[in-house]
């Protein structure tokens, strides 16, 4: 019992504690809390969509379903029938009797049960088969809008690792600046330095701090950027768990990602959807010129009261063919027809925008690959000559602009590699998002 209250009093500040640490986050979570249903705001839109995509879908399925309705009238009333004409018309010459004026009150109870059923209607019919089409468009939609989220959201916190790797990066560079400032001062307390390199280390040190104010401000904003791309609240601290690095992808060709993306990008399957929906629609639009049947029908008891009340019913069929509209129809089928062809126009576009992208992030990604090594061997023979750099200044046979010129080179060095690292694994985002296969590449 004791034990349970210690636990109790002590929540409050292990909550405290959690909410004030930083949020742990890998790309594949920070792409699953995106791609959530309550998280960004273009899935919730697209999810709308979805939403309104199946009640226009039920909406064209009543047209084809019995209409069913109940109802129960009563009345009291009297009627004037001098008003209907029949006042004076209808006098009958019996001596003692006159017409009356006013009939009433009476009273008029009716209870009754009416149906109309479409029997013969291919353009409704039309219409539903086109809002079934529009329900697996907008689910394609919704996919290419988790894809859209997924790339966006991998770009952001590809952006935001860079800058944490620039940060360290500019750390690093204060360090060994800082490392090359108490050498030229101990050379020039042993005798053999001069207060021209202090005065030069030291202002490579404030041009390496100055770098590392602005690597941070940029991280910062890195940050909320990967933050609003998430739906997350802007006041979250973030502790990224991935880093730059080089990860080999699978040799593909052109032709293979090429047929790949067209069969897997879901903007491409929604587009082709929605041509096939804009067909059907059309195809609707065309067939109103064609007769409708329908069956209608009630049953009921009327009478002055329910319990005098008699059955009554009626029943038929009812052909209505469409003769002359004003022009109505024939208009709607020219936009009918048009929008059809302007969503065959669209298809095409998008496949030869697919094409371009597949090309596009291809050839971005094998220029990345060699930009990658290239700036693995510079960083290597900067390392080297800073090493060696030193080692002549130590001895006495150099002076410290070698050095300082080694530096500036190494942190040269250090930037390319890290724009080659940022510049490959964006190739890979671009080659996935092409291909339709962000989500699966960050599992």
């Amino acid at each position: 019992m004791r034990l349970t209250w210690i636990l109790l009093l002590a929540a409050p500040a292990l909550v405290a504690q959690s909410l004030t640490a930083p949020l742990q986050l890998s790309l594949k979570r920070a792409v699953e809390v995106a791609v959530a249903p309550e998280g960004s705001a273009k899935i919730q839109l697209a999810d709308e969509a979805l939403k309104q995509a199946q009640a226009r879908s039920a909406e064209a399925r009543a047209a084809l379903l019995p209409d069913l309705e109940a109802s129960f009238n009563y009345s009291s009333q009297t009627v004037n029938l001098a008003a209907e004409g029949l006042g004076s018309a209808f006098k009958i010459p019996i001596e003692g009797f006159v017409f009356p004026t006013l009939v009433g009150p009476f009273s008029v109870a009716d209870a009754r049960a009416t149906a109309q059923q479409s029997v013969f209607d291919f353009s409704a019919i039309r219409r539903f088969q086109a809002s079934k089409v529009g329900i697996a468009a907008s689910k394609s939609d919704l996919e290419a809008s988790s894809e859209q989220v997924a790339a966006q959201v991998a770009r952001a916190y590809l952006e935001a690792v860079k800058g944490d790797t620039d940060v360290d990066t500019a750390q690093a560079n204060v360090t060994l600046s800082q490392a090359t400032l108490t050498q030229a001062e101990n050379q020039k307390a042993a005798g053999t330095g001069t207060g021209i390199e202090i005065t030069r280390a030291k202002v490579q040190l404030a041009n390496d701090q100055q770098r590392l104010v602005s690597a941070r401000n940029a991280r910062r904003a890195a940050h909320l950027q990967l933050l609003r791309a998430m739906g997350l609240r802007l006041d979250t601290d973030l502790e990224l768990t991935d880093k730059l690095q080089y990860v080999p992808v699978d040799a593909v060709t052109l032709e293979t990602a090429r047929a790949q993306a067209l069969k897997e990008r879901p903007d491409y399957q929604a587009q082709q959807q929605k041509e096939s929906n804009a067909r059907l629609s059309a195809s609707a639009t065309t067939l109103e010129r064609l007769p409708t049947v329908a069956a209608s029908a009630n049953y009921g008891t009327i009478g002055p009261g329910l319990n005098n009340a008699i059955p009554t019913y009626t029943y038929g069929i009812s052909v209505r063919v469409p003769v002359f509209d004003g022009g109505r129809r024939d208009a709607r089928r020219v936009e009918s027809d048009s929008e059809y062809r302007a969503e065959k126009v669209r298809t095409t576009d998008m496949k030869e925008q697919i094409e371009l992208d597949v090309r596009l992030a291809l050839d971005s990604l094998t220029s990345a690959t060699e930009e990658v090594q290239v700036a693995k061997d510079g960083l290597d023979l900067s390392e080297s000559e800073l090493t060696q750099a030193r080692r002549r200044y130590d001895g006495g046979v150099a002076n410290s602009l070698e050095v300082t010129d080694a530096q500036t080179r190494l942190e040269r060095a250090r930037d390319n590699q890290t724009d080659a690292l940022y510049n490959y694994n964006l190739a890979r985002i671009d080659l996935a998002q092409a291909m339709g296969k962000v989500r699966s590449m960050v599992q």
